[in-house]
């Protein structure tokens, strides 16, 4: 895709000197980056085991349903731990493992991995929060987040029932959306021969398998008490989902670039990710290490091709030099950017 941003020299040139900068401070220690990983896998891994394997062990029903959520918490936090960085090549040299490893743990959150990989790398990296290219825009008309965008009466309540409306979304992404884009042509270029749509079967029947056709066949639990789990596991799976996701993106001093008829964009590509992004804890090795590096977006955004690990001093090195030219990034708490993206919604919900 030929870039439609548009060419600011000033930017052009900083965005040169970052790479410049990472290139020649980031020590990249081979040996130790492999036990950094191993002992994350090992950690993400036996705590997703254990929460499955006591879904079959536990007779109490209560105790049953938070594991269940406990392992929906878990086995996303593995998904943003691993998933995400397969999907950009980060962890193996070869991109065929890489791949069969970010399809592998995405297939336990139950979404089509190769559709969410094919829109994140290829449409939001692209142009975050630029309608027309950033698919992650196409939310919910509940939702409203964008200036411009139509308005609805019900969107005046939107910072009241948007937490609401966020547990149900991975039911509806995984039951709803994955098969509306299968059987749709949504623009994108990919080739939905017999191997994509056998891919997408077994992703599916897999994750129906693990979470409810073995545990009503072998867990001690009723099936009702199976089906609460399941569902009381997705509601509030779903909400941190969102609610981590939309921070990334979606807070009061996020920006919205514009298109004008030929689709240019009036921002250029450093400022488009730097501005439209959101970060939570950008230094901290302790939220890198839960978040998978979520929480250092605009460092992902200039770096989708270092791993996350290394997030934390690439942040240190970003911060410094756009504020050396008065440019500001954004950034928040975990918990002031629920309130942040919360008070994004009320403003957005005001009638034009």
């Amino acid at each position: 895709m030929k870039d439609k941003h548009i060419h600011v020299a000033a930017h052009s040139e900083l965005l040169k000197a970052i790479y410049k900068r990472v290139d020649q401070e980031l020590i990249m220690d081979k040996q130790r980056f492999v036990l950094q990983i191993l002992f994350k896998f090992l950690v993400y891994f036996s705590l997703t085991l254990l929460l499955y394997l006591a879904l079959y062990k536990t007779n109490d029903p209560l105790v049953f349903v938070l594991c269940f959520m406990g392992y929906g918490f878990i086995s996303l936090l593995f998904a943003f731990n691993f998933s995400h960085d397969f999907s950009h090549n980060t962890i193996f040299k070869r991109k065929q493992l890489n791949h069969i490893c970010f399809v592998a743990i995405y297939t336990i959150v139950g979404a089509h991995a190769e559709a969410w990989k094919l829109r994140h790398v290829n449409s939001h990296h692209y142009a975050p929060n630029v309608e027309d290219y950033d698919s992650d825009l196409k939310i919910s008309k509940l939702i409203r987040v964008v200036p411009d965008s139509k308005h609805y009466w019900f969107h005046a309540y939107q910072h009241l029932y948007a937490p609401l409306a966020y547990t149900t979304y991975s039911l509806f992404w995984i039951f709803v959306k994955d098969f509306v884009i299968l059987f749709s042509d949504d623009g994108y270029q990919v080739k939905k021969d017999f191997k994509y749509y056998l891919s997408f079967a077994i992703q599916k029947a897999v994750y129906i398998i693990l979470l409810l056709v073995l545990l009503m066949l072998f867990s001690v639990q009723p099936w009702y008490v199976i089906a609460i789990g399941f569902l009381l596991m997705h509601l509030s799976q779903s909400l941190f989902l969102l609610f981590t996701f939309f921070m990334t993106h979606h807070v009061e001093e996020t920006q919205y670039p514009k298109t004008d008829d030929q689709g240019y964009i009036n921002a250029s590509w450093l400022m488009n990710q730097v501005k439209s992004s959101n970060d939570m804890h950008p230094f901290s090795r302790t939220a890198n290490f839960i978040l998978g590096g979520f929480n250092n977006h605009i460092a992902h955004h200039l770096f989708p091709h270092y791993h996350h690990l290394y997030y934390p001093k690439i942040s240190r090195i970003l911060y410094e030099m756009l504020t050396e030219k008065g440019i500001a990034p954004n950034c928040t708490s975990y918990i002031g950017g629920i309130k942040s993206h919360l008070r994004l919604l009320k403003k957005m919900g005001e009638a034009a």
